[in-house]
């Protein structure tokens, strides 16, 4: 029933660390597409004061999710909601900032939209959307193993595929987003911090 995912014991400590410093001291954090769970579990041991609240659209997935919560010995880590970040019923009326990672480039553009969408929904004024992921930018040189790994997403479903940073500009300002933050990450990927207006 629990899902592993490699990649995480490699990102979790760098991406808590930019956590660290753009997390509210306090409050409730919806991680949206939480796969299979083991960022939860970590990010709520690392944060105790903070309430998480995982979710993603996969029955599987939330399966996962609730085995590594059953085994999880805090008490900040809620129930896995079920959560399509592409619609507009989201189980979550509010929240002071949102965590996503690895999802906008594994998912149809529309869940993008959508995420920013809801963003504008839950979150107040100043509080923080933190994406981590892969993305083009036109001023930085791309590293091969980007555009391997860009390739082998469309080759899985051709909706998917590593953003340009400009798209995801333009959908945060449409949807009232400013970017404050851009950190380099290891393996060629980047968190990006979008606040409210």
């Amino acid at each position: 029933m629990k899902r592993h995912a490699p990649a995480t014991e490699r990102n979790r400590e760098p991406i808590a660390d930019v956590l660290a410093r753009e997390l509210p001291k306090a409050g409730t954090v919806l991680e949206v597409a939480s796969g299979t769970g083991e960022h939860a579990v970590f990010f709520a041991a690392r944060f105790p004061q903070l309430q998480w609240q995982p979710s993603d659209p996969d029955p599987g997935a939330l399966a996962s999710i609730a085995a590594y919560r059953a085994e999880y010995s805090g008490a900040n880590l809620c129930e896995p909601a079920l959560l399509d970040a592409s619609r507009q019923d989201w189980p979550v009326e509010r929240a002071d900032a949102i965590v996503c990672i690895n999802m906008v480039h594994i998912s149809p553009w529309a869940a993008s939209e959508g995420l920013f969408a809801g963003a504008k929904r839950l979150l107040d004024s100043g509080a923080p959307l933190i994406l981590y992921g892969p993305y083009f930018e036109s001023d930085v040189e791309t590293a091969p193993s980007n555009l391997a790994f860009d390739e082998s997403l469309k080759a899985r479903d051709p909706r998917w595929g590593i953003r340009d940073l400009a798209e995801i500009e333009d959908l945060a300002a449409r949807n009232g987003f400013t970017r404050s933050a851009r950190y380099a990450m290891p393996a060629n990927n980047l968190v990006l911090v979008y606040r409210r207006n």
